[in-house]
């Protein structure tokens, strides 16, 4: 969670001046060839992707939050939040809980559905093979189950249940709550376009991944984004001015015309009709889509995949009467593609990295841009293969090769090739946080033993404790080190120690990607002898 010490971002609309938000056997010896070059810039440690995947997705069921079901994996939680929604007569029991805490935050939670999604549809084939894709199906119906719950009309969506301020005071297992579950909502007189547009991309996102397999599911999630979007187009106004408690750890910085145009993109890939992507283009220069130049893609500022999404579709013979704004589209994509890969002129308009290579934003939970920026540079990579293109930086041309190994550099620096020889994906590797800044994971499982755990009992007994958690949080990805690379497993390092869920979301697509490579190198290695 981003809690009050938060750091402030400012925009900056200059370019110069950039915020730092945040056949078969052909394709085989390709993949092989890829998968090559990857394995001799990179750290030449291995890395179990297969493990990984698995790994990352069970994080989602730690977070989950409602009555758990027959299959949960993860079996230190139990049933939490049964009667959220209750006081407001509304049943908003489900979704997940964002962090470490218990407060389940609206924003955060729909990036993090829309990110699944958007992995599955670009890696569906990956991650199937991987025989990971009725998890990855699973961590998204949870997400997008309580979404159809929170929607109760066209214009209400409830944004949050709890508030942080109260739930600071406590260090309860989620079992045990005792603090404020409140709910708090936005509609036509308490606008929220920012959290509307979001949610719709979500669920328009989750509609294309579950088209085949369950349409009339995805039908019912594409009728919740067209009305969610309606509502936040025409009702317009920041979310955080509507609901007040989510100041201090989701405020709406980038405001909302970032979302609107990502909801407007999702609608159109799930549906083709013209009229979202003529809001796309119509609203390009009013809503900042061709104007910011980024250098983040987060819960918070959308532009970037925004910008990535709208290039993409040039390529397309019936886009071209676009064209002259889908290139100004694409300009600032491959600025932020460029800013990441330390190819603009002006250094200061690249993205910082620390001593061991690792893309460094800010103090509080960097791992976040990392884990997106991963994922946009390898679907941009895929994008510039599949059109045989290169990408045009001012310090230089890049191929779709440097730009998927710069993106398992980070991949695997997350997962221990680094100087503190860490993985800071939790349970992954030999050598991986075990004081995680989480409630859950940090006091002894409710299943092992039922007695209450009170507010002030949990930070004395549990939160201040020198040892060890004893509940591994599998799967999570923490906010990571600190510029130079330095990083202190303390459950109070909350800067450092504490996982969103949003961090882990990106990482699925990549990590699959990364996998079929790897193995088709294998295959191709085995058929040479």
């Amino acid at each position: 969670m981003e809690k009050k010490m938060m750091v402030k971002k400012q925009l900056n609309n200059n370019h110069q001046n950039t915020p730092r938000f945040a056949s078969h056997s052909t394709l085989l010896l390709f993949s092989a060839a890829v998968f090559a070059i990857l394995t001799t810039t990179a750290a030449a440690q291995p890395f179990d992707y297969a493990d990984a995947l698995t790994k990352s997705l069970l994080y989602f069921e730690s977070q989950r939050s409602g009555r758990l079901p027959y299959n949960q994996r993860v079996t230190w939680r139990d049933n939490s939040g049964l009667t959220d929604g209750l006081e407001q007569g509304v049943d908003l029991v489900g979704g997940y809980y964002d962090a470490g805490d218990h407060v389940k935050f609206g924003l955060p939670m729909a990036f993090t559905v829309t990110m699944l999604s958007w992995g599955i549809i670009e890696f569906h084939d990956e991650i199937a093979i991987a025989g990971e894709l009725e998890h990855a199906l699973e961590a998204i119906k949870w997400g997008t189950d309580y979404f159809i719950k929170a929607h109760t009309s066209p214009n209400v969506l409830w944004a949050e249940v709890g508030d942080g301020d109260t739930d600071h005071y406590c260090w309860q297992r989620p079992e045990d709550m005792t603090t404020s579950r409140q709910a708090y909502k936005i509609d036509q007189s308490n606008p929220g376009s920012d959290l509307a547009g979001e949610t719709a991309a979500a669920m328009a996102a989750a509609s294309i991944v579950f088209k085949k397999t369950n349409p009339h599911y995805s039908l019912l999630l594409l009728h919740h984004a067209q009305e969610l979007f309606e509502f936040g187009d025409k009702y317009r106004g920041k979310y955080d001015g509507s609901v007040a408690v989510v100041k201090n750890y989701y405020a709406s910085v980038s405001g909302y015309m970032d979302e609107l145009l990502w909801a407007a993109l999702w609608l159109y890939e799930a549906t083709d009709k013209e009229e979202y992507l003529k809001y796309v283009v119509n609203n390009a220069d009013a809503f900042g889509g061709i104007g910011w130049a980024i250098t983040e893609f987060s819960w918070d500022v959308k532009y970037a995949g925004v910008q990535i999404m709208a290039s993409k579709l040039l390529e397309k013979e019936k886009h071209k009467q676009h064209a002259h704004i889908l290139k100004q589209y694409r300009s600032k994509a491959e600025y932020y593609l460029c800013s990441c890969l330390n190819k603009n002129n002006d250094t200061t308009t690249n993205i910082d990295r620390t001593p061991g290579g690792l893309l460094y934003i800010r103090q509080w939970n960097n791992m976040q841009y990392v884990t997106t920026a991963a994922f946009l540079l390898t679907i941009y990579s895929e994008f510039l293969q599949d059109s045989n293109q290169n990408l045009h930086c001012p310090a230089g041309t890049v191929d779709h090769e440097e730009i998927l190994s710069f993106a398992k550099s980070q991949v695997d620096y997350v997962l221990g090739s680094n100087p503190m020889n860490m993985s800071y994906l939790v349970g992954y590797g030999s050598k991986y946080p075990t004081k995680v800044h989480h409630r859950g994971a940090s006091i002894v499982s409710y299943r092992e033993n039922k007695g209450f755990i009170g507010c002030t009992q949990g930070y004395d007994h549990w939160y201040n404790r020198a040892e060890v958690n004893p509940n591994v949080l599998v799967g999570a990805v923490v906010g990571g080190p600190d510029s130079e690379d330095n990083f202190w497993d303390q459950r109070d390092n909350y800067m450092q120690t504490e996982a969103c869920t949003y961090n882990t979301a990106p990482l699925v697509g990549v990590l699959a990607k990364l996998l079929q490579l790897e193995e088709n190198h294998e295959l191709e290695l085995f058929a040479s002898y």
